[in-house]
């Protein structure tokens, strides 16, 4: 075939030719160093809900819109990851979580899942088996109260140490409860730290003792420190170690940021080195914990923002009360089914005060661990008359949790700005026994009241309080837009929050949470290219299939740090 050779020919040929080496020459814009495609985009950014593709360059979101848009960011070095139609949403951040605990827990025995205190005897034998005479056997998880049945004898539920102690002899064994405020310890550990009937309950703690005033091997709250010296026994595992194995869980469930809920200054020294030689990929919000006057010396010069974006500084973690399931929450009323107690108040309203003054000297949220009615109330007082002695300002104080509440504390969250910092998944994974403990009419009016907190303005964060609970926020999800408890019950239905409420819960509520709204919690332009691909869309497959869903891929400034089976 011969071309013809007229000047209108010529001219076709001549705007061909051109339009071919525009296309060589690559895109019509700065290419990204990353592209998704392909899939349902969910934003949580209102000005554009949806999309189909996203592009970023240098760690942040460059443009968002369809495939076509999204198009000429594509370059010959850009990463090009296809959705094939697969949900794409900001990047999960763990509200509140203890980091190092994470790592750790990787390297102790895992309790979570034993029916009974038979088996938790079994899985320490065991261990007992492959351990040297001497060495100490951590583990963590055990709740009596979701074992199948009570051990003989019991106190309350917990079990006594000889049978522990017949398989343990010649070995410490120091057993963490799921929630983190008690401890089982055989009689070797005791023996190594000094415990006998005569050793008494420290400020805030309770040795849980049989008729006769002998220890049986719990030790509830602040009583668990008595366990130091056998503690101190063990080999500890290498720091670093621990944060890098967080680090690998945390990426592994979709968590980009993670909001750690109390650490010491040596820990951050240690996260900060970490970040400097760029092992450490994960975006951590820190809660300092430590006395006020460790506080006093130390918060000016650890106060960070956001370094090298990977690490920020600026909260103040405090504890005023234990777990309900350990009997530890403070109530209002005494237990229903511990009628001589109403719970422990483990760090004094005066000490909490004084940290509060020292937040405010110091430009530092202050969040404090409050569980039960009464604790959350006294929570609230120092709040009020510290903003009250400050001035206005926009503080964002944090109660990490708010379980369990009076009727009449609820609109203060609202009323007052505090956030309420509370884990979807500990509704359903307590609702069981929590109605046993609180009656039907605190449990009705009170218990993890997510909509009525809502109602009265407040902010909810979501998180899942790791290691107490598995730091998987699908399954937190799940458990806040479900309430469906293990044994098939809806824990009080009407509290329940829809999807796209769940969704902000767990990114830019949560972000909010900590002054971070404006460069992370949602998929805008401008905002740290944080992202999680989802293997299923949990904003519309029946609730049932929702935690079958996957982790495909998680994204970290643009930087995919995690690729699951499908990814």
């Amino acid at each position: 075939m011969v071309l013809s050779s007229s000047p209108r020919v010529l001219s076709l040929v001549a705007a061909l030719t051109l339009a071919l080496a525009a296309c060589d020459s690559g895109p019509s814009r700065d290419a990204a160093d990353l592209v998704l495609r392909g899939g349902k985009i969910v934003t949580v950014d209102e000005a554009m809900p949806e999309a189909q593709a996203l592009a970023a360059r240098d760690g942040r979101i460059v443009a968002i819109g369809s495939d076509a848009e999204i198009r000429d960011y594509i370059g010959d070095d850009t990463e090009v990851v296809e959705l094939d139609g697969q949900l794409a949403i900001p990047g999960f951040i763990e509200g509140h979580g203890h980091y190092m605990g994470v790592g750790r827990s990787t390297l102790q025995l895992n309790l979570m899942e034993v029916a009974n205190w038979d088996e938790v005897i079994a899985i320490v034998e065991a261990a007992v088996a492959e351990a040297t005479p001497g060495e100490v056997i951590t583990g963590r998880g055990w709740h009596q109260e979701k074992w199948d049945r009570r051990p003989e004898p019991n106190v309350a539920g917990l079990p006594f140490h000889a049978s522990l102690s017949a398989v343990s002899p010649d070995n410490p064994v120091i057993l963490t409860h799921a929630s983190g405020h008690a401890t089982y310890a055989n009689a070797k550990a005791m023996e190594l730290s000094g415990i006998d009937r005569t050793t008494a309950d420290p400020d805030g703690g309770e040795i849980v003792r049989d008729a006769s005033g002998n220890a049986i091997g719990a030790f509830r709250e602040t009583a668990s420190g008595l366990l130091g010296a056998a503690r101190r026994g063990g080999t500890a595992p290498d720091a670093r170690r621990v944060a890098l194995l967080a680090q690998e869980e945390a990426f592994s469930k979709g968590i980009t940021s993670f909001q750690d809920a109390g650490s010491g200054f040596g820990t951050v020294d240690l996260w900060k080195g970490m970040v400097d030689d760029g092992s450490l990929k994960i975006r951590l919000w820190v809660m300092i914990r430590a006395g006020n006057q460790s506080l006093s010396e130390n918060l000016a010069a650890y106060r960070l923002v956001g370094y090298e974006d990977r690490l920020t500084v600026r909260a103040i973690k405090k504890s005023i009360d234990g777990a309900l399931g350990s009997h530890g929450a403070w109530l209002l009323e005494p237990y229903d089914d511990l009628p001589t107690s109403t719970g422990l108040n483990t760090t004094s309203p005066e000490n909490i005060r004084e940290t509060a003054r020292l937040a405010m000297e110091h430009g530092y949220q202050l969040n404090v661990h409050a569980i039960g009615d009464r604790g959350n109330r006294e929570t609230l007082d120092i709040f009020e008359q510290a903003y009250a002695a400050q001035g206005d300002g926009d503080y964002r104080w944090r109660v990490e949790h708010a379980q369990h509440l009076h009727p009449d504390d609820i609109p203060r969250f609202g009323a007052l700005g505090v956030i309420a910092s509370m884990q979807g998944v500990h509704a359903t994974s307590d609702g069981p026994w929590v109605e046993p403990k609180l009656g039907s009419q605190r449990t009705r009016e009170g218990a993890y009241v997510w909509q009525k907190l809502m109602e009265s303005g407040a902010v909810i964060m979501n998180g899942t309080d790791a290691p107490v609970e598995d730091v998987d926020p699908l399954a937190s999800y799940y458990a806040t837009v479900s309430r469906k408890m293990n044994n098939g019950g809806v824990f009080f239905a009407d509290q329940r929050m829809s999807r796209l409420e769940a969704l902000q819960s767990y990114t830019i509520n949560a972000a909010y949470g900590a002054f971070e709204e404006d460069i992370k919690g949602s998929l805008t332009v401008g905002k740290l290219a944080d992202i999680t691909v989802l293997s299923q869309d949990v904003m519309t497959i029946d609730e049932d299939a929702i935690p079958s869903t996957e982790i495909v891929y998680t994204i970290v400034g643009g930087e995919v740090v995690y690729r699951g089976a499908g990814g």
